[in-house]
């Protein structure tokens, strides 16, 4: 094998269509772009969605539309079953929740929820209570008291 006797595969090589080179070219008169019309001319560049004036799809859908709030406060989540890792009557606060791996960081409020059942009392001191984790925790003879962190309020 020499390097003058290399070609590449058959059909993987392609003439390209030169268009506007008379009759005799095969894409002669109108280039392979049809007759008049707004994209026969040159500069003609149709923006993505356009749909020839009707209402786009993406307008008609009721469900690219609403909005966000930016003000809304996001809270890490604990569920009340994950405090049972406490001893018996010990004050739990955020950053023994982080000691103990239940939250991540203090970046975010804590809000516990009455998602599970607590077996004994604890006083828990977190920055949002739900009503029913509330009462769950305080009919385990426990205490709920909530914590205002400037650092975590924001």
């Amino acid at each position: 094998m020499r390097l003058d006797s290399l070609s590449p595969a058959p059909g993987s090589r392609k003439t390209r269509k030169r268009v506007g080179r008379g009759d005799g070219s095969g894409h002669g008169t109108y280039s392979g772009r049809g007759s008049k019309g707004q994209k026969s001319r040159s500069g003609h560049r149709m923006i993505p969605g356009f749909e020839g004036g009707q209402l786009r799809l993406i307008e008609r859908l009721p469900h690219k539309r609403g909005f966000t709030n930016i003000f809304r406060t996001e809270y890490c989540v604990v569920k009340l079953a994950a405090l049972n890792a406490f001893e018996v009557g010990s004050e739990v606060d955020p950053e023994k929740l982080v000691a103990a791996g239940i939250v991540k960081s203090l970046r975010k409020p804590i809000k516990i929820l009455a998602d599970g059942d607590i077996n004994h009392p604890l006083s828990v001191k977190a920055h949002k209570f739900s009503a029913a984790a509330r009462a769950k925790i305080e009919a385990a003879g426990g205490k709920a008291e909530e914590v205002v962190n400037a650092a975590a309020a924001d």
